[in-house]
């Protein structure tokens, strides 16, 4: 018995009706939009505790805020499902949540201070709440430009000599400027113009992110090629440290001339994070390190007032009264807070100066304890791994280093944050990001967000479906059939 013949493509009997179409993919825009209404919840119960152990009853203001947020957070989402269908469905609602959190400690705050200035016979300060709102909308209107305009962020790599320069000139600027005009709490990273204060930083970092992202990957055979082996470590070429000393340069004249490790710290450390990922040589971690080292020895025996700032944060108590009061009352009221903390409106968070700012995570760790500054800080870990993730799924050199860098800036700027509230390493002048007070800093995580959310829809979305063109039919070749005579001569078929 015979095998059966094997089917052909087109062997397969149609169903009845033909059969069904592919499921369009998943967007996953219901599921950030549950989060977003989750963090909606989260933040109007926080706000009505607040009133409440204030004494404030549930006042029309606390409903403009809730009515606000979920406006502005409505709109952002709009944006992402319209501009950005594909996007990880963690960004936004993370964003939002600690966003959401930070409005709520401000307010808190502004009942603090109205409280005194009724106390002392003063006048009630303005709300800086109203201003967040408004920082906050600016923010989402940055997110939602950059998302339409935006709509391949490897354009960026095009201009990347410019928007280095560019990032380096606002990295340096606040160096050039009187001290007037710079210096906010010992550190000279500001930019006061009338009326409006700028922390050019905030900008300078994501612009110098894309740069060095567009260098790496254009210029990948520098970083790579072998070089000299040391215990084991292979270590770049001499002439291949140019970027890396450059950055150091940078670092150092910003630790000495604008007096802030954090940014030094920043700058520097995202560099040499993007060259690891770019090269996954440890050999520039450890040529990085030395550096880091020779920097922080050079800074400190040239610039007096960063030996100060060292010693305060060493020994905080020794001058309690008066550079030493501001990390002083942040480990009070850290300590204060406990396991559990003492709960919304119900601490003393206005005693430590800057709380709304530099040291807002001084003011969570009162209020809401351990447990809650865990959880702000699992917030923050969780949208550093989304952006990580990202920088996995996507396909091309330039967008998984853009992502990388983005993502580490976060968590440097969050370490360097946190380290200088909990005295772990020397205070810095940056801010937390989406929960401090401020307007520059603010709109320039909104860009950060709105990079990756444009990064993750291109990672996420489906690859284009390629259509196998058939030869056209409508011109057949010409054929030639030859008659034989005498096959019709024999009744034959031709």
């Amino acid at each position: 018995m015979s095998a059966p013949a094997p089917l052909s493509a087109g062997a397969f009997p149609s169903p009845p009706g033909g059969f069904a179409p592919a499921p369009p993919p998943s967007t996953r825009r219901n599921v950030e939009l549950l989060l977003l209404g989750t963090a909606v919840v989260v933040t109007t119960v926080a706000l009505v505790l607040v009133e409440a152990a204030q004494d404030q009853g549930i006042s029309w203001e606390c409903a403009e805020l809730a009515l606000a947020y979920l406006a502005l957070f409505s709109v952002a989402h709009l944006a992402v499902r319209r501009f950005a269908p594909f996007a990880d469905p963690l960004l936004l609602p993370i964003a939002a949540l600690l966003n959401g959190l930070g409005l709520v400690l401000i307010h808190r705050l502004d009942l603090a201070a109205a409280q005194t200035a009724r106390t002392n016979s003063l006048p009630v300060p303005s709300a800086d709440v109203d201003h967040q709102v408004l920082w906050t909308a600016a923010g989402i209107l940055i997110l939602a430009t950059v998302l339409v305009v935006l709509r391949d962020y490897r354009t960026l790599a095009r201009y990347n000599y410019s928007i280095g320069a560019l990032g380096l000139v606002l990295l340096l600027l606040p160096a050039m400027l009187p001290e007037r005009f710079a210096t906010t709490n010992h550190a000279k990273i500001w930019v006061r113009l009338p009326g409006f204060t700028v922390q050019p930083v905030e900008f300078a970092k994501i612009l110098l992110v894309v740069f060095v992202a567009a260098l790496l990957v254009s210029k990948r055979d520098w970083f790579t090629a072998a070089g000299r082996h040391a215990f084991g470590i292979e270590l770049p070429r001499l002439r291949d440290l140019g970027p890396l000393v450059l950055a150091w340069v940078v670092g150092v004249g910003v630790l000495v001339f604008e007096r802030d490790l954090g940014v030094s710290l920043l700058i520097f450390g995202t560099v040499l994070a993007l060259l690891y990922i770019a090269t996954e040589r440890v050999g520039w971690l450890v040529v990085g390190g030395v550096l880091l080292v020779i920097g922080l020895i050079f800074a400190y025996n040239t610039s007096g007032p960063l030996r100060a700032q060292l010693h305060t944060w060493l020994h905080p108590f020794s001058d309690y009264n008066n550079t030493g009061y501001q990390i002083a009352q942040s480990l009070f009221g850290l300590a204060t807070g406990g396991l559990a903390g003492t709960g919304l409106g119900n601490g003393r968070p206005d005693q430590v100066p800057f709380a709304a700012t530099d040291f807002i995570v001084a003011t969570v760790g009162e209020e809401l304890g351990l447990i809650g500054l865990a959880a702000v800080l699992v917030l923050f870990t969780m949208l550093v791994v989304r952006g990580l993730r990202t920088a996995l799924a996507v396909r091309d050199s330039f967008g998984k280093l853009l992502a990388a860098g983005l993502a580490f800036t976060i968590a440097a700027q969050v370490f360097v944050v946190v380290g200088g509230v909990t005295k772990l390493i020397p205070r810095s002048g940056l801010t937390t990001p989406f929960l401090s007070y401020g307007g520059s800093a603010l709109l320039a995580e909104y860009a950060v967000l709105a990079l990756l959310i444009r990064i993750s829809d291109a990672a996420r979305a489906p690859a284009p479906s390629r259509r196998v063109h058939s030869a056209p039919t409508s011109n057949p070749p010409t054929e030639i059939l030859r008659t034989d005579s005498s096959h019709q001569a024999k009744g034959e078929p031709a």
